[in-house]
């Protein structure tokens, strides 16, 4: 069924990240086993869009939300897009398909005050200032997790104040330092010179070896959990705090989209929204008759 020439093709050509390609076999594989238990379809080059369809209702009676099932969809049309490329076959049994319509899910943010409450109980050891510069990089940049983890010491250009960071896709772009940050990363450097390691990852664990996922996740758990009573805790909540404190504080949108590395503006409008509650208090505590009915 070309799985191992689709998936050479996601690597390669289209530069998917790892992650996503193995959410790719994953959903691959469980319709391809679908297809077979529940309509003895051992191939499936050759299904029909109400195969799809009865796929996709299977999984809503699974609970599974709206946005899990287009993702899984989302697979499915790059595959049978691929096979269509390839010549492989004519027309794709998702062609038709509609996305099922998503709830907008907003992120609420950290408030500026829990952000500075949270860098204000870091321990002076290396895990404490390693667990600082994640959370202040986190937060000083916008960029995601992946990102992090990606960021070689070769990446940090101190004299431009600059770094390097490679994106989705392995885009790269380069991303503006704070001083502050600089700083911070410099005093980490120095616990981290007596941590014997081959990796030329910034970011490395007490044993030497490049920080994971699950490390960033729970580190911004662990101190957002004291700080904040919020329901959803992670480390994109920190990027959405990036975005949105800065727009609060009179940042321009197209700035804001070129460091978080957005491929459309639309991605990053999602942050106006998030400054809707704010324009509202500020509308409500200065406009005249409010004033005057205060007064």
């Amino acid at each position: 069924m070309y799985f191992s020439n689709f998936f050479d093709y996601l690597s390669k050509e289209k530069k998917y990240s790892i992650n996503t390609i193995s959410a790719y076999k994953k959903d691959l594989s469980t319709f391809h086993l679908f297809c077979n238990e529940e309509h003895d379809i051992k191939d499936i080059t050759k299904v029909s869009y109400s195969i799809v369809r009865s796929w996709i209702i299977n999984l809503s009676d699974s609970n599974l939300s709206p946005l899990t099932i287009n993702r899984k969809i989302s697979a499915l049309n790059s595959y049978y897009d691929f096979l269509i490329k390839t010549e492989i076959i004519k027309v794709s049994p998702t062609k038709n398909h509609k996305r099922l319509k998503v709830q907008p899910k907003i992120i609420i943010p950290f408030s500026e005050e829990e952000v500075f409450s949270v860098m204000d109980v870091f321990e002076n050891t290396f895990e404490g200032k390693r667990d600082m510069l994640i959370i202040d990089t986190l937060y000083s940049t916008g960029i995601r997790r992946d990102e992090l983890i990606k960021i070689k010491l070769k990446d940090i250009f101190f004299n431009e104040n600059l770094i390097k960071v490679h994106g989705k896709r392995n885009k790269e772009r380069l991303v503006p330092v704070l001083p502050t940050l600089v700083i911070n990363i410099k005093d980490y450097l120095e616990f981290r010179s007596n941590i014997k390691s081959v990796k030329e990852n910034l970011f490395i664990t007490r044993k030497g070896l490049p920080i994971g996922p699950s490390l960033v996740y729970r580190v911004v758990k662990k101190y957002f959990s004291k700080a904040s009573s919020k329901v959803k805790i992670s480390p994109h909540v920190l990027r959405h705090s990036f975005a949105t404190h800065l727009l609060n504080n009179g940042a321009d949108i197209n700035t804001i989209k070129e460091i978080l590395g957005h491929s459309s503006l639309a991605s990053t409008q999602i942050y106006t929204k998030i400054k809707l509650p704010k324009i509202i208090s500020d509308y409500k505590k200065n406009h005249p008759r409010e004033i005057n009915n205060k007064g």
